[in-house]
């Protein structure tokens, strides 16, 4: 089972893309959107605004493990901009990054869940970012939300079936890549230290 371990699957939208900021080592300068949650404590999925973020570093308060895709080159580093706590501190699962140690080379998340899941992502980056400058809200939120169900169910099978399977960008159909996580927390062995407090 894996309701009520201490786990969070998350997903963010920026406001800017990387043209916008000068590149991909600016990302301190892309601002969040939206952040799109899905945690195991209560089973429930949560979108904060940008001004809603301090919920979601409460909710970091218990050292909850991350889970995302590409979350500790992008998502987690985007999120620093936002608190004085180092948030590399946490425990983190990357699935591209482990992904990218059995391959040995990137693949993307659309890629992972159509051939996973039989269902790919409904857009791009880009698109939550039109949505949010033309005010689109519910569209900005919708599709940041399908993005973190979709990282869910991709975390979820890989820890059941210990594989996962992507569309290889030469050829057709789809390939095998195996991986090796479970439903867990690094630190579920330990007890919480009630006195800690991480912000």
């Amino acid at each position: 089972m894996t309701s009520g371990k201490n786990i969070v699957v998350f997903d963010l939208e920026t406001k800017n893309a990387f043209d916008d900021v000068g590149g991909k080592h600016a990302l301190d300068k892309l601002g969040i959107s939206v952040l799109g949650a899905f945690d195991y404590v209560n089973g429930k999925y949560t979108i904060y605004e940008e001004a809603e973020l301090g919920v979601f570093f409460d909710r970091l308060q218990s050292r909850p493990l991350l889970v995302g895709f590409n979350n500790r080159k992008f998502d987690t580093p985007v999120l620093q901009s936002y608190s004085k706590f180092d948030l590399k501190a946490l425990p983190q699962l990357d699935l591209l990054e482990e992904m990218v140690k059995t391959l040995g080379h990137r693949v993307s998340l659309d890629s992972v869940a159509s051939a996973t899941l039989g269902k790919g992502k409904t857009g791009d980056g880009l698109d939550a970012i039109r949505y949010y400058r033309s005010g689109e809200f519910d569209k900005l939120k919708k599709y940041c939300l399908e993005d973190v169900k979709i990282t869910r169910q991709v975390y979820e099978f890989g820890a059941e079936k210990k594989e996962l399977f992507y569309t290889p960008k030469f050829g057709s159909g789809k390939a095998r890549a195996k991986v090796d996580w479970k439903i867990s927390h690094p630190d579920e062995a330990k007890a919480p230290d009630p006195q800690q407090s991480l912000f």
